[in-house]
């Protein structure tokens, strides 16, 4: 039965056909797996091998004699920590390139954006006087690098905070010290037999998280930005129509934007192309997948095929050549659908590998090498199509909004400023800043939450950025113009005002940092507070399945 599965369209059209040939999907295994109660509460404790305890019913201490509230916050913590270190590594392989970049060692990447570079050559204490652009690119990619084993002191973005804000950290003693040793700490403190007091394991989880959002988050944000260029409005399109029946249908899915950005390049390369008409295809068509596919929908307009719970699914439209996926929130059941399909699952990261899929090893070093190669292989599997099944769902919309261009937007070049944003706040016409993010989760209604939140809370002129897989809305519609007849009165004058819809996409799940960085700007600007806490705002991950999204939701 597919009723109560998701609220769209195209989902439920290629469910049917997926069910019918019976290829397995996480629909179908949600079915089957349900979550067990005891773990999914945290009351199951298997840190060591005495247990597993199962802190139920007249059970309130395991055999350690760990009571139930410590064995919940280790597990809590434990989460962020694995979250955390998802993220942050993902920022240590981009002030990597990074490096590769100074040193000339990366060919075909560049740096995009030098006024970004040296913003945040800034925020670092890199010095920019006379010096050369590979120069600053270099030292910012050593010092960004060495933020993750730094063993004392802070993090260097802590004081992108607001002061009040810095001074709560340092009070409480969570400023992170190094991304890595965070992690480690947070393991170490959750063995069995360390600490045992939940408030104070507690703050090492306030600590890790710290050091992602703070830290290897919004270092990955800001080398993106760097590398690739800081975003911009750009047209975009959501949904399965995305796909080409007479095109050879690349998906790029996963986190790390460096290989996808070579592959949009090269798919546009007049050998690649002719080598796809002497298969049979009139072209390339890449299309995007959860946040690599967020990262190349806001700098190059990129359509994007969907979210999480779709990223298997697609396959039973018969008409994706290739899944290119490099880590998280990547299913291994992708290989399964990919095998009732002529479909290759090409793993790239040497993190990361999927039994029985294709693995081709990205490298900065050979990134248009490597690139071509993909794509090459993604064209020799056009021939093998059987029947194909693209469900007729497409919508427009509007994405790529940094906050630098939200502050651009407020006031110019000259007069770049949150001002505007805080005096709606200020004289009520909206009436706070929500952001809504994160994963899908198959026990929920796929997109029902994120689509029904945001349309509640712009009707209650709350203004509303996304980011993640919280693209749901984009599919259904609300990151457009025209959905100001869903909005309250208040919001719906100062978008039209601005020029802006009043749902803002702002990125992938790392662009978190960049509503830190807004809500930062705003306490700044003063009229609504001196700290982020003071603001009228709120986070919401409405069908989160991931540690990376427990670490966000602190």
């Amino acid at each position: 039965m597919l009723e109560g599965k998701s609220i769209d369209p195209a989902t439920l059209e290629l469910l049917e056909i997926a069910e019918a040939e019976g290829m397995p999907t996480a629909f179908s295994r949600c079915e089957t797996i349900k979550p067990c109660p005891i773990g999914r509460e945290g009351n199951c404790c298997k840190h060591c091998f005495m247990g597993h305890c199962r802190l139920v019913g007249k059970t309130t201490t395991g055999i350690c004699g760990a009571t139930l509230e410590t064995v919940q916050a280790r597990n809590f913590t434990r989460a962020a920590a694995a979250g955390s270190a998802s993220h942050s590594d993902h920022g240590r392989n981009m002030a990597m390139t990074l490096i590769a970049v100074g040193e000339g060692k990366a060919p075909g990447f560049q740096v995009k954006d030098e006024k970004k570079l040296r913003r945040v050559a800034g925020y670092l204490g890199v010095p920019t006087d006379k010096r050369t652009t590979q120069e600053i690119a270099l030292d910012v990619g050593k010092t960004a690098l060495a933020e993750f084993g730094k063993q004392e002191g802070e993090l260097l973005y802590l004081k992108r905070a607001p002061q009040k804000r810095q001074e709560i950290w340092r009070k409480l003693q969570i400023g992170p010290r190094g991304i890595d040793r965070e992690v480690t700490e947070a393991m170490h403190r959750t063995t069995m037999g360390v600490d045992q007091d939940a408030e104070h394991i507690l703050l090492q989880a306030m600590r890790v998280s710290l050091a992602d959002g703070w830290g290897g988050s919004m270092l990955s944000t800001d080398i993106s930005d760097i590398l690739f260029g800081t975003p911009t409005p750009v047209m975009g399109a959501f949904n399965f129509g995305v796909l080409q029946e007479d095109q050879v249908n690349l998906v790029i899915h996963g986190h790390e934007p460096t290989l996808a950005e070579l592959i949009v390049v090269m798919a546009n390369d007049p050998d690649l192309l002719k080598y796809a008409e002497s298969k049979g295809a009139k072209g390339i068509n890449i299309v995007g997948m959860c946040c690599s596919g967020n990262e190349l929908l806001m700098r190059h307009g990129v359509p994007m095929a969907g979210n999480f719970l779709q990223s298997d699914l697609i396959m039973a439209s018969g008409a994706v050549e290739a899944m290119v996926v490099d880590y998280q929130c990547v299913m291994q059941g992708m290989q399964a659908a990919a095998e009732h399909y002529h479909t290759k699952v090409i793993t790239t990261s040497p993190k990361a590998k999927i039994t029985g899929a294709t693995h081709i090893e990205f490298d900065d070093h050979r990134g248009i090498e490597i690139a071509k190669l993909i794509i090459r292989t993604a064209i020799d599997t056009f021939p093998n199509r059987k029947k194909v099944h693209i469900p007729n769902y497409i919508e427009p919309a509007i994405v790529g909004f940094s906050h630098e261009y939200i502050a651009y937007m407020q006031g110019g070049s000259y007069r770049e400023s949150f001002r505007p944003l805080n005096d709606a706040i200020m004289n009520g016409r909206i009436r706070g800043l929500a952001g809504v993010a994160g994963c899908n989760n198959p026990h929920t209604m796929h997109d029902n939450a994120h689509v029904n939140i945001i349309k509640e809370l712009i009707k209650n002129d709350v203004l509303v950025v996304t980011t993640g897989c919280a693209i749901a809305g984009g599919k259904h519609g609300m990151l457009t113009p025209e959905v100001m007849e869903f909005a309250g009165p208040g919001l719906r004058e100062v978008c039209q005002a601005i020029g802006i819809p009043p749902v803002l996409h702002m990125g992938s799940c790392v662009d978190n940092s960049r509503i830190l960085t807004v809500l930062s700007q705003c306490a700044t600007e003063g009229g609504l507070g001196e700290d982020i806490s003071d603001l009228p705002g709120v986070g919401i991950a409405p069908e989160w399945m991931s540690e990376k999204a427990k670490r966000s939701l602190e």
